[in-house]
């Protein structure tokens, strides 16, 4: 398998290269597979379902090509995923597909573990420390803290937004020693990411480091995640009749979405034969590709604090990689967007617990709140002619930008796949003022509460930063 570079189609490297650098040091533009190929029917359509780990290595084959032998690969996967990806039906027509249940309980553990092995293969040979340098806004750091720590020859630098992340994630960043340290920047997310950003576009840096990314933005964190999405789908696919009494039900991805990294690998994961007829881009007030979808317009622009944190990214990187997929056409006829602000958010997760007995997190009740919209009414009256009001929360677009599959969900045709992308506990203060209690908090998490902290203070200001990074790393 080849990789190619969002700005520069002429670009052709290995999966060895698309990964340890982590974007193109040259043009700052990001790795994306020449090709991507749909997995045998035998293989799609196996009775039962394929295993987790089975449906990984068959994916990863597809990626990594003959750069790791299958027996390592293998090894690799095993060692990643002790843990699945398990769906939880809370309706006739929903289906929760919970992405927590990995060492820090978030979505980014299946990246971020991943990569890290990966990582660590090709490192084998190099006499050098790699750094790793990531930004991120709620669960990022503490999924790569976790899957790199104690890795020999890679150590990590995590960058995450001061007092604008819940006190649990920040446990969770800035507890961490030896090879794993976090700094806490004065400003967004937008700023950690920026600094990464121009570090490894910093020709000098580059000379003097070896610097690689563990965001999204690297192909390695973004390619396991559609492991989840083809298994979740095909688990809804052979039971969804029996839930529902709907015949050859069409299965819509709601993904709560802030770099968009999961999302774009939702995009890989239909490619490569999911079961999936369409997404929703659901999002908090930082709505930047839901307008796109909406207007045309991709307005970059800066973020805006909200409950469910880890989506609030106004600049979205991995739009590069969606847009180098899908023209505007395309995405819309596949893709509806749809924004929720934090009062809505936390009745969201008061209506999913009444209405279903399900204990949801901010990011995964706006999912929730997407769907039932849609599922209710929203989506008939966009293709009436209605229009959602000028900068109110809900569902956007127009009948003309709806999607193919807008008639089949209005028809109840569709069943709904939400991603659950957090535990709740993540988010207990919230969770209680919402529905009047905190969830319970898994053993793991509890553990982290005891530890120091150990964070250090950074300015936005990238001299400073690269001053900081020539003197510790």
């Amino acid at each position: 398998m080849r990789y190619r570079d969002t700005r520069n189609a002429e670009t052709n490297v290995s999966f060895e290269t698309a990964v340890m650098q982590g974007m193109d040091p040259q043009t700052g533009g990001l790795y994306i597979p020449e090709t991507i190929t749909r997995l045998p029917s035998s293989f799609l359509n196996r009775n039962p379902v394929p295993s987790f780990r089975d449906i990984a290595f068959e994916v990863a084959k597809q990626f990594v090509g003959d750069e790791i032998p299958d027996d390592e690969l293998m090894a690799i996967i095993v060692d990643c995923y002790p843990f699945t990806a398990p769906i939880t039906p809370i309706d006739p027509t929903t289906y929760v597909l919970e992405l927590y249940h990995g060492p820090t309980c978030a979505f980014k553990d299946f990246g971020a573990r991943f990569m890290a092995r990966v990582m660590a293969y090709f490192n084998r040979k190099e006499s050098n420390p790699l750094h790793i340098l990531v930004a991120t806004s709620g669960d990022t750091g503490s999924a790569v803290g976790s899957a790199f720590y104690g890795v020999p020859g890679i150590d990590v630098t995590i960058l995450y937004p001061d007092g604008k992340i819940s006190p649990l994630q920040e446990k969770q960043l800035s507890t961490f020693d030896g090879n794993v340290r976090s700094l806490r920047v004065n400003g967004t997310f937008d700023d950690c990411q920026k600094l990464v950003k121009t570090a490894f576009t910093d020709s000098t840096l580059r000379n003097r480091f070896r610097l690689s990314s563990a965001n999204s933005i690297n192909i390695a964190r973004l390619l396991p995640q559609s492991f989840y999405y083809i298994y979740g789908s095909l688990l809804i696919r052979d039971r969804c009749h029996f839930d529902s009494k709907i015949d050859c039900a069409q299965i819509i991805a709601v993904v709560p979405s802030g770099n968009f990294g999961n999302l774009t690998s939702g995009l890989m994961a239909r490619q490569m034969g999911a079961p999936i007829e369409g997404f929703v881009a659901a999002t908090n007030s930082n709505r930047t590709v839901p307008d796109w979808l909406n207007n045309g317009e991709y307005r970059p622009r800066p973020s805006v604090e909200t409950l469910s944190n880890a989506m609030d990214v106004g600049a979205p990187s991995n739009f590069e990689r969606m847009s180098a997929f899908y023209s505007l056409e395309e995405s819309r006829k596949i893709m509806a967007g749809y924004w929720l602000d934090d009062a809505g958010t936390k009745d969201a997760i008061r209506s999913c617990h009444d209405r279903t007995g399900y204990i949801i997190d901010p990011h995964g009740a706006i999912g929730w709140a997407a769907w039932d919209s849609i599922r209710s009414g929203a989506m008939e009256q966009l293709l009436d002619g209605s229009k959602n009001p000028e900068g109110m929360p809900g569902l956007l677009g127009t009948k003309k930008t709806a999607p193919v599959w807008a008639k089949n969900c209005v028809g109840k045709s569709c069943v709904g796949m939400i991603l659950e992308t957090a535990h709740p506990a993540k988010f207990g203060e919230t969770v209680r003022e919402s529905i009047g209690r905190e969830p319970s908090m898994p053993e793991r998490l509890e553990r982290v509460l005891s530890l120091p902290d150990r964070s250090q203070p950074m300015s936005s200001d990238y001299a400073e930063f690269r001053s900081w990074l020539e003197k510790n790393l």
